[in-house]
């Protein structure tokens, strides 16, 4: 794990403490640490670019995404929330607090039946805060002190191999499970498995909601809201998004990511994980009644998900998949990331998606209601353009069912 550090301190790349003998790692000069969160919690190993201005106009970077630029090349502008969203993702919080430690405790005893004692690899960042609480359960549940680092895994860009190389030489490859925070149309389940799958890594990803129906180890597969989905670095370490740009990323270097230092205030990273984690005692009785039955039930992928967003792409006449956003962790990113055409909710949900309708009346995209939606709620980025070129000639691929 970790040494200790001053919060959100950029630390030394071998400053994980190794596993058996030492070894070198990649030369990227400094990392991000632990952003904000306590440093026994996580490593994240991203090159620290806070001095970089990456920072583009939502407009600005859809235009150029459309026109084959890479997301993964600079950042949006982070968003800041007003007063009354705040409210919005503090109810929300309390509502599903009891919830989200319900699948935490669920998917990691699912991981520990294969994997007694795993190290922890969340796909930063989303996935952290999942990782950060699955390492919290066991220490709470079964008393281990699992190591968690948090790595960069890019759509269409792959895997950040020189995190993963660090990490084998650091810890048992078997032992290393993935984690993220909830699947869309399981694009990230593919590129991980191109990625690690030839160097005989097991690339199970384990996520807290699998409304995608395409990993086999997750807490829930019903598309609830996770409260961290509802905001950006202040819920997430005060870690940007992470970034692949050759201007500022070398051949050994880990991708990177920028550290809001600034934005220490409005921090709520810490919050969220306590909140949570206050409701393991009152879930662990139905937590060890659950995972049981789970584990013994058809978990297979069937890529339901992708399935639903062929069908939404046909109706809405939509030139490309990569502009649909299935589910509320997603829906959620359109909004506060792109630039939006308009929002389909399930009518039944309504009551679960205010922050979602909050920021579709404050950006001004109309929403529609859409009977028999397999999500939450779908969000569409708007064309630009006649003929939009994305940097996914494959988004149009999905994986046979198993």
């Amino acid at each position: 794990m970790s040494e200790s550090v001053p919060v959100g301190s950029a630390v030394p790349v071998g400053s994980a403490e190794p596993v058996g003998a030492a070894v070198p790692g990649p030369t990227a000069p400094r990392t991000i640490g632990a952003g904000s969160y306590d440093p026994a919690d996580v490593t994240f190993l991203l090159t620290d670019l806070s001095d970089v201005a990456l920072e583009r106009p939502t407009e600005d970077r859809e235009e150029a995404m459309q026109a084959g630029r890479h997301y993964s090349e600079d950042l949006p502008v982070e968003y800041q929330p007003d007063a009354s969203y705040l409210r919005l993702y503090h109810q929300a919080l309390e509502r599903s607090a009891r919830r989200v430690a319900l699948a935490t405790g669920v998917v990691a005893e699912l991981v520990r039946v294969t994997r007694p004692e795993p190290v922890l690899v969340s796909i930063a960042r989303a996935g952290t805060p999942v990782g950060i609480l699955m390492r919290r359960w066991y220490g709470w549940r079964h008393g281990l002190d699992t190591p968690h680092h948090a790595i960069s895994v890019i759509k269409d860009r792959g895997v950040d191999m020189n995190a993963v190389r660090y990490l084998t030489e650091r810890f048992d490859p078997a032992a290393i499970q993935f984690v993220d925070g909830w699947t869309g149309k399981g694009v990230m389940t593919r590129v991980l498995t191109e990625a690690v799958a030839p160097l005989g890594l097991d690339d199970t990803l384990a996520v807290l909601a699998d409304p995608a129906h395409c990993v086999p180890l997750y807490g829930t597969r019903d598309d609830f809201l996770i409260p961290s989905a509802c905001l950006n670095s202040t819920v997430s370490g005060l870690v940007s998004r992470t970034v692949l740009n050759a201007e500022h990323i070398g051949p050994d270097d880990f991708h990177g990511a920028k550290f809001y230092a600034e934005l220490a205030p409005h921090d709520l990273s810490r919050h969220f994980i306590e909140t949570v984690v206050a409701q393991f005692d009152a879930v662990a009785d139905e937590v060890a009644a659950t995972w049981p039955r789970l584990w013994a039930a058809d978990r297979a992928p069937t890529w339901a998900g992708w399935a639903a967003v062929e069908r939404i792409a046909a109706a809405y006449d939509i030139p490309d998949v990569v502009m649909v956003k299935p589910g509320v962790g997603e829906t959620t990113r359109v909004l506060l990331r792109r630039v939006p055409w308009r929002i389909l909710v399930a009518p039944d949900r309504l009551d679960e998606l205010a922050h979602v309708l909050a920021l579709a009346e404050d950006r001004g995209v109309p929403v529609e209601e859409m009977a028999d939606l397999p999500f939450s709620c779908v969000g569409l980025v708007r064309p630009l353009g006649a003929n939009p070129t994305f940097h996914t000639p494959g988004a149009r691929w999905r994986p046979e069912a198993s």
